[in-house]
């Protein structure tokens, strides 16, 4: 039988829980709304998507290669909240003594990892799902990995790719270069909404041809 290995955006889900919880502290008037949000919020993907492995993958504090490439990535995005920020070690003990895989390495992204231990679990023959709401993490999926939305119950399998965005998740890098990305202050190509670039990769298949 095939093994799973369950993956969590562990990045994504701190905000989620921050933005979507009230302002809940402790006895002591520390902020524990995003601790107890992105707590719940496991506890469910558990019990919903049996697997064989599973890591909780965040990003680790600093500047990661992006910022040296193109200093203008992510730049227009505030600092992180102080009562997030101050949630942020403590979510990742108590996630690490629910039985987690807790993991963030310093210089890249919690997408980077992903994409890393995706890519080594399809050479092993096993099964992956994602947990995340990022798009950029589409060009993932394949015959062995899926992506599931918790917040609105979307799962993105190959046809999931291709009815959401009208190409093949092969594509979705040349997709994203075309369209750019305002979540990321990346520019695209002017005047290229994503039915354009959806057309144009349908038509020529990539941005080299």
């Amino acid at each position: 039988m095939k093994k799973t290995l369950l993956l969590v955006d562990g990045s994504s889900y701190l905000y989620r829980a921050f933005h979507a919880m009230p302002d809940l502290r402790n006895a002591k008037g520390e902020p524990t709304g995003a601790l107890y949000g992105v707590i719940s919020m496991l506890r469910r993907l558990i019990s919903d998507y049996k697997a064989d492995y599973a890591a909780c993958v965040f990003d680790a504090r600093g500047k990661t290669f992006r910022e040296e490439l193109y200093p203008d990535y992510k730049g227009h995005r505030p600092s992180m909240p102080e009562d997030l920020s101050a949630q942020i070690e403590p979510i990742h003990k108590a996630v690490a003594a629910m039985g987690w895989k807790v993991i963030a390495v310093p210089g890249v992204e919690a997408d980077d990892i992903i994409g890393s231990l995706a890519c080594q679990a399809t050479s092993r023959g096993v099964h992956t799902i994602i947990s995340t709401g990022d798009k950029d993490l589409a060009q993932l999926v394949n015959e062995h990995v899926e992506l599931v939305n918790t917040m609105n119950g979307e799962r993105l399998d190959i046809e999931g790719v291709r009815k959401k965005f009208g190409v093949e998740p092969s594509q979705i890098v040349d997709y994203l270069m075309l369209v750019g990305d305002t979540v990321d202050n990346v520019p695209g190509v002017e005047k290229c909404g994503p039915k354009t670039a959806a057309k144009w990769l349908n038509e020529h298949g990539s941005i080299e041809q």
